[in-house]
């Protein structure tokens, strides 16, 4: 069984594990889980999916996008999505109290409710908009490096985003928690107003996400940052096009109310997490593969020898 998951694009072999982490979970839960059959066989049809589509990426240039770039998306998107069925069930315990509690403590004050000195419409605007770059920007770097040939690179960064992804899905589970904007919204004394779309997209976002208890760590801040580092290891360009905007972005997390500043710290320890951990493992995986080409060559010219 390890040999047929190291075969694999480690890419995928973590999202096959992750998928079957969460159908065990759900099965352990059945009882405490509303929609646990749903779920089953939710994950069940995503393993399944990915299994045929790692055997047929290679016929046409549709499969390959649809391996590369569409399906993880959709695992992603899909995983994220149930959460909401799953998280509240296995873990009611929410930790808000705990993160406000120390939020409180590095600002003596709330800080959502101190950046409201600084709120004003147009900021408001801009760093909704920059919130929602976090849906685009893996996307983005990914279709950069397949266009630039750089396949090599681009397997690497999709195992380290979809690595950190998951990483946060567990610590949603582990560490429940709804965010600002639910916990201490009755310490605001000012809404977040925008000019033109701030509200339009928070109502987007509200009716797309619903309500998860997805704060700690931040998901957003981790995603951002591991993409940074990754431009600035394989496409410098991109790293100082993508820079400003992954600081509007993680500012917006608080200033937004999506986020206590501790989730922050935690999204960029989860980024460090991954590096280390998914960089460990990357390597370690290609001098696996390396030793097993070799020994298959080996074995082919022995087999061949023989024939003469």
């Amino acid at each position: 069984m390890g040999r047929i998951f190291l075969r694999q694009r480690p890419a995928d072999t973590v999202t096959i594990i992750f998928l079957l982490f969460l159908t065990v979970l759900t099965i352990l839960f059945f009882r405490k889980v509303p929609n646990a059959l749903l779920l089953i066989g939710l994950y069940s049809v995503l393993i399944i999916s990915q299994v045929s589509i790692i055997r047929f990426k290679d016929r046409g240039r549709f499969m390959g996008l649809f391996y590369d770039i569409i399906f993880p998306v959709i695992c992603v998107l899909v995983i994220f999505d149930s959460l909401e069925w799953l998280v509240h069930y296995v873990n009611p315990k929410d930790i808000d109290l705990i993160l406000v509690k120390y939020d409180y403590l590095l600002f003596n004050n709330h800080p959502t409710v101190m950046l409201e000195k600084i709120m004003n419409p147009i900021l408001t605007d801009i760093l909704q908009l920059a919130y929602t770059t976090y849906y685009f920007i893996p996307i983005s770097f990914g279709i950069v490096l397949l266009l630039n040939n750089q396949r090599a690179e681009f397997d690497r960064t999709l195992f380290l985003i979809l690595f950190c992804f998951y990483l946060s899905y567990l610590g949603y589970i582990l560490m429940p928690a709804l965010g600002p904007r639910y916990a201490i919204n009755h310490l605001q004394t000012t809404e977040l107003h925008g000019l033109f779309i701030a509200e339009p997209i928070q109502r987007l976002l509200n009716q797309i996400e619903g309500i998860k208890r997805d704060a700690f760590p931040s998901g957003h801040t981790a995603i951002a940052v591991i993409v940074l580092y990754l431009g600035y290891r394989f496409k410098r360009n991109y790293f100082w096009v993508l820079l400003p905007i992954v600081g509007a972005l993680v500012f917006s997390t608080v200033y937004c109310r999506y986020h206590y500043v501790v989730d922050v710290i935690a999204g960029f320890g989860l980024t460090i997490l991954t590096v280390f951990l998914g960089e460990w493992y990357y390597a370690w995986w290609l001098k696996w593969k390396l030793r097993s080409e070799e020994k298959n060559e080996e074995a082919s010219q022995d087999r061949k020898s023989r024939s003469y």
